[in-house]
C-alpha cells in the first residue's frame, strides 16, 4: 500500500510555489483526482487558496509549532480520502525557524514526511546556471528527495528546453515542465484583505484557468507517478478522537471578518466535547442562544470595521455574555473586537464591542511576527502557572489600554519575552494565535470552564 503526496517547494520566496501548487490542485482535480492541501508554515492565506481549489480543509505542517509526532498526525488525518496531496513549501526550501538547521523548514518536513520535492526555479535570465541552483539544493542535504524541477518564467519553449538540458545532464534530476513568462498567470497580491473574495468564489475562474495552463505545458501524469511514496506515518495517539460527547456548547465567530482558525484547534474542541455554534457578526447574527462559551478567532476587523460597528445587537449580546461570566477567548481579530473602538490607518475611528478597556489602532506597519511560546498568567483558564503553548503572531494593530490591566500570557519569541494580552473577568485575550495541539490540555480546560459555567452560571 502507498500514498502520493508532493511536496512543491521554490528555491525562495517569490519563486513562484504558490502559483505551480494551485495550479497543480486545480489540474489534478480536472484530472477527477480528489486532492488535500497542505501548507508549511503557520500561514492562513495560502490555505485558504487550497481550500477553495480542492473543496476540502487545507491544513498547516509545521515542525517546530506542531512538533514531529502531531505534524505526522495531521498530515495522516487530513490525507485520508485523498488520491493525492500537494504540501506547498514556505520561503526557500531550507528556510526555517533558524539559519543554523533546517527546524521548521520545507526540507525538515519533506524528510520527516517522507515525500518527494518538485523543486519550483525561477529560470529567467539564465540557462545553464539554473543546473548550479538545482545542484545546489540537491547536494544541500542529501536526506531531501528531490525527485523534479519545474522551470518558472522562462521566456519560451526554446528557453525552457535548455534549461531542461542544463538540469537533467548535471543533475540527473527530470525537469517535468515549465511556465512561461506570461502577466496573466501571475498570482493576485497575496494579503489578508483578499481571503473573503477567495472565500466568496471570485478567484474561482483564474483558478480553473491556471489549471489548464499548467496542465498545457507540464507533465502531470509524471508528477502523478513520482507522488507514489509510503503511508503518512501516523503518531497512533488518537489526538483527534472523540474523548467525550458534547456536554457544551461553544459559539464560533466565523465569517468574512473572522475566518482565522487552525482546523485542528476546532477539532479537539469537539473532540473534548464542544458542540460548535458558528455565527456571523458581521452580517449581524447575535450571540446564539444556549452557547456556554465564546471563540473569537482572527481576521480582518479593521476591513470590517464599519459593518462591525453598525452591529449594536451583536456587541450588547457579546458585552452581556461576557458581563454574566461567559468564558470567552479571543484571539487577534477577536481580541480588536473585544476593544472599545479600531482606528483604521485613515483615521476614522469605529465603536467596537467595548468589553476591553482601550483602542486599537491600525499602524501601517508591521506590529510583531513570528513563533510564540505563551506561558500562562495567574487566572488565565486555558493554561496552569507555568505551563506553555506553542503559536504564532503577526499583527500591524497596536493595543493602547486605559490602564494597566492582568496579562494573559508570558509569550517568548525571538525577540525575547514580553507580557501579552489581557485577562479579565472569563476573558482571555490576546494577538497570539495559540496551536491547541501542541498543548491538548488547554481545549480541554476550555471546555471544563464553559461546563462550570453552564453548571452554576
Amino acid at each position: 500500500m502507498s500514498d502520493r503526496r508532493l511536496v512543491i517547494a521554490g528555491t525562495g520566496s517569490g519563486a513562484g510555489k504558490t502559483t505551480l501548487t494551485i495550479g497543480l490542485m486545480a489540474a489534478f482535480k480536472q484530472k477527477g483526482y480528489t486532492v488535500q492541501g497542505f501548507k508549511c508554515g503557520p500561514d492562513y492565506i495560502d490555505p485558504s487558496y487550497h481550500t477553495a481549489v480542492t473543496g476540502r480543509k487545507s491544513r498547516n505542517l509545521d515542525s517546530w509549532m506542531q512538533g514531529r509526532k502531531v505534524l505526522k498526525e495531521v498530515l495522516a488525518y487530513g490525507s485520508k480520502g485523498a488520491d493525492i496531496s500537494i504540501i506547498e513549501g514556505v520561503m526557500g526550501l531550507y528556510d526555517g525557524k533558524d539559519p543554523a538547521s533546517d527546524e521548521g523548514s520545507t526540507a525538515d518536513i519533506s524528510v520527516l514526511t517522507d515525500t518527494p520535492v518538485i523543486l519550483v526555479v525561477d529560470c529567467s535570465a539564465m540557462a545553464r546556471s539554473a543546473a548550479a541552483i538545482v545542484h545546489g539544493f540537491q547536494t544541500f542535504n542529501r536526506q531531501v528527495n528531490v525527485a523534479g524541477v519545474i522551470a518558472n518564467r522562462t521566456g519560451s519553449e526554446g528557453h525552457y528546453k535548455l534549461v531542461k538540458q542544463a538540469i537533467e545532464q548535471e543533475c540527473g534530476v527530470p525537469v517535468v515542465g515549465y511556465l512561461n513568462k506570461d502577466d496573466q498567470l501571475t498570482m493576485p497580491e497575496r494579503h489578508l484583505g483578499l481571503i473573503p473574495s477567495v472565500e466568496r468564489g471570485e478567484l474561482n475562474t483564474y483558478f480553473e484557468e491556471l489549471g489548464h495552463t499548467v496542465s498545457e505545458t507540464v507533465d502531470v501524469n509524471r508528477l502523478y507517478a513520482a507522488a507514489e511514496t509510503a503511508p503518512a506515518p501516523e503518531a497512533g495517539s488518537g489526538l483527534f478522537n472523540r474523548k467525550r460527547e458534547p456536554v457544551i456548547k461553544l459559539a464560533v465567530a466565523r465569517d468574512t471578518a473572522f475566518n482565522f482558525y487552525y482546523e485542528e484547534n476546532l477539532e479537539l474542541l469537539e473532540a473534548y466535547g464542544a458542540e460548535l455554534v458558528y455565527f456571523s457578526p458581521v452580517a449581524g447574527e447575535e450571540l446564539p442562544e444556549g452557547v456556554h462559551g465564546l471563540y473569537i478567532g482572527g481576521g480582518f476587523p479593521e476591513i470590517f470595521a464599519k459593518e462591525l460597528s453598525e452591529q449594536e445587537g451583536v456587541k450588547a449580546s457579546v458585552r452581556d455574555a461576557i458581563y454574566k461570566g461567559m468564558p470567552v477567548f479571543a484571539e487577534c481579530g477577536g481580541y480588536m473586537f473585544l476593544s472599545r473602538s479600531i482606528k483604521t490607518v485613515n483615521g476614522e475611528q469605529y465603536e467596537m464591542a467595548g468589553v476591553i478597556p482601550g483602542t486599537m489602532a491600525m499602524t501601517g506597519r508591521l506590529q510583531a511576527l513570528g513563533y510564540r511560546e505563551a506561558t500562562g498568567g495567574s487566572g488565565n483558564f486555558l493554561l496552569s502557572p507555568g505551563e506553555t503553548v506553542k503559536g504564532h503572531e503577526f499583527h500591524y494593530s497596536a493595543y493602547s489600554p486605559d490602564g494597566p490591566l492582568d496579562s494573559a500570557f508570558r509569550s517568548a519569541g525571538r525577540g525575547g519575552t514580553h507580557h501579552e494580552g489581557i485577562l479579565m473577568k472569563n476573558v482571555v485575550a490576546g494577538y497570539t494565535h495559540l496551536y491547541f495541539p501542541s498543548n491538548p490540555a488547554v481545549p480541554e480546560r476550555f471546555i471544563n470552564k464553559c461546563a462550570e459555567w453552564k453548571t452554576y452560571g
